[in-house]
């Protein structure tokens, strides 16, 4: 199927590490601007590569692009990469700047974290772009403005409340926000009213999900689209990415995944198990044998491939270990170890966690398994066919609520309207989460004296500084619990003989990156990644089929690059024909010697 047409000036492609999203938004511009239209890419992905996919050096300044589009008439496609980070150094900066010198080197240090969240860095970034959305200059100049990676329902829902935020933080009740303060907010505010409204108007903006054929994947788009909806942006089209062409289905393994996506795609347009898409148009886009790079592959994507037999012999071959046998064989000798299985969502996360604690449990160690993955779905006959495995869920949801139901009947007491619906945000941050999620977290941890414990996502660098840090803000944030703060669990994660972090990843460039910059968060709170589990691997297969072949080829260069990298122990699993579910298809994943997905 060819690209989707999408009316509105403004395109906002949204969706998970590694689904293509950039990919889709690059192609789509090229196509438009090739066609005759204005076109301004940006991207505002930490992960950025557009420059790579076009083959040219972009940065922070607008570039243009336009003569490598083949065409008649002069071409103006540009293109700026708006770096996330430095956008919040800089906005850190704004409000430090003045005041270094004057507050002590404690109270500054924890002002410092408490601007490091991800909250900020999406609040910096939207500081950034709200002028291409809003600025008549870049309205007139351009007929498209194509953004690569949207604003978060929770941000925009943030940056549209009423009220003074200089006032809030005066008056003491933002205590709680990772934002820090927000004094500098303020003078944005009709900014940021007029960048939300464009947002909403669906004349003018059309926002697109892009997800993988994959059921965790399509949950992920489902439940992006339906924090949007609820601040009236509606999501008008998803597009399936990287679906298996029916001609490329030619071994087991291949004729599996091309079975599995299509039913995947027919429970997408029956509508009951994804509701909030249902309404959304659905557009599909085949895999291609080799990723989509330069100028002829963009203007190509939508198209479907010549051939899918050309490819036989692509192959490489690597040395890293397959399986996950390398790991458990560290993690079984001296005393219990806490085991973070950390990443990105829809990567395999969950399933590494239930494999490592089962394969534990069969060498007859005492072992706790449990989640805070929201999106999790912890197997818990496997708890039942394994006397010494228990297995919990802290429900992030409940734990949540609980917390901001005690910070607002405490501070939000004393405070007025406008203020305490500022505090109901505030308290909605995924920082906020996090920290009542620690309080759970921190009593499973605990369970190390005498269990292996292995826990399904744990959390970031920036939420253990915080915890840790000596000035007033963690304080006050962990006063309103009730609590202290739970010293003994941070010490506990922050000693490599007990703890091992374990990054969880796909064999794709962006989800690499993506959790390469999770193990530096770590590294900042003192934890270094003890592993790499690099999952659904297609070189560890085995596959006959000459186009996962060549797709595996360049899965080799990725691996590669990982590996040279890093110290860490690194080791990568499986595609499997089926899903792993039960203690007999978890074993799967320990099989180091895998010649053929039949085996």
């Amino acid at each position: 199927m060819p690209l989707p047409t999408l009316t509105g000036k403004h395109l906002f492609f949204t969706g998970k590490g590694g689904v293509g999203k950039t990919t889709v938004a690059c192609s789509l511009a090229a196509q438009y601007a090739q066609a005759g239209q204005r076109v301004l890419l940006i991207s505002t992905d930490p992960a950025s590569n557009i420059g790579q996919v076009f083959g040219r050096e972009i940065g922070g300044t607008v570039t243009a692009l336009g003569d490598l589009i083949p065409a008649n008439d002069a071409i103006v496609l540009d293109a700026i990469e708006i770096d996330p980070e430095a956008e919040a150094e800089a906005y850190r900066e704004s409000i430090l700047g003045p005041v270094r010198g004057l507050l002590p080197p404690e109270v500054l240090a924890t002002t410092e974290e408490s601007l490091s969240g991800s909250c900020t860095v999406e609040v910096a970034s939207f500081n950034r772009f709200t002028d291409f959305l809003t600025s008549p200059e870049h309205q007139d100049n351009y007929d498209r403005i194509i953004f690569d990676t949207a604003p978060t329902g929770h941000t925009l829902r943030l940056l549209s409340l009423p009220g003074d935020w200089s006032t809030f933080i005066d008056n003491g009740a933002g205590d709680a926000s990772c934002l820090g303060p927000m004094s500098g907010l303020d003078k944005h505010k009709q900014t940021y009213a007029d960048a939300v409204d464009a947002l909403s108007d669906t004349q003018s903006t059309t926002m697109v999900l892009v997800a993988r054929g994959q059921d965790s994947s399509i949950g992920e788009a489902e439940r992006s689209a339906r924090e949007l909806n609820e601040i009236g942006i509606p999501t008008s089209h998803l597009i399936l990415n990287g679906l298996l062409p029916e001609a490329a289905a030619s071994d087991p393994l291949s004729t599996r995944i091309y079975e599995r996506e299509q039913a995947l795609l027919a429970d997408l347009r029956e509508g009951t198990r994804f509701p909030t898409l249902r309404d959304a148009q659905v557009s599909t886009l085949e895999l291609k044998a080799h990723p989509v790079m330069g100028v002829a592959g963009l203007l190509t994507l939508g198209l479907p491939s010549e051939s899918h037999d050309t490819h036989q012999g692509d192959t490489r071959e690597t040395d890293v270990p397959v399986g996950l046998a390398p790991l458990v064989n560290e993690l079984t000798g001296g005393r219990p170890k806490v085991v973070l299985c950390m990443g990105k969502g829809g990567v395999g996360k969950t399933t590494i966690a239930q494999a490592l604690a089962v394969e534990l449990a069969k060498q007859g160690k005492p072992v706790h398994l449990s989640t805070t993955d929201p999106a999790a779905h912890l197997d818990l006959d496997l708890g039942r066919d394994m006397p010494n495995l228990r297995i919990s869920t802290i429900d992030p949801e409940a734990v949540t609520a609980a917390y901001r139901d005690e910070v607002l009947a405490t501070k939000g007491g004393a405070l007025d309207s406008d203020g305490y619906a500022q505090l109901e945000e505030d308290l909605r941050s995924p920082c906020t989460e996090e920290v009542a999620v620690f309080r759970a977290f921190s009593r499973v941890i605990d369970d190390v004296k005498d269990h292996w414990v292995v826990l399904d996502t744990a959390p970031t660098g920036h939420t253990l500084l915080l915890l840790d840090a000596t000035g007033s803000y963690h304080r006050e944030l962990m006063r309103q619990s009730g609590e202290s703060v739970p010293q003994t669990a941070l010490s506990v994660l922050q000693d490599a003989d007990v703890t091992k972090p374990i990054l969880v990843t796909l064999p794709e460039t962006t989800p690499v990156l993506e959790a390469q910059e999770l193990g530096r968060d770590l590294e900042r709170a003192g934890i270094t990644p003890w592993a790499w589990v690099v999952n659904q691997s297609l070189l560890a297969t085995g596959t006959t089929s000459p186009f996962l072949q060549a797709r595996a080829a360049a899965q080799a260069d990725v691996l590669g690059h990982l590996v040279a990298g890093t110290t860490s122990i690194v080791v990568h699993t499986p595609v499997m024909i089926d899903e792993p579910q039960g203690v007999e298809g978890l074993a799967g994943l320990f099989d180091a010697g895998v010649a053929s997905p039949t085996s």
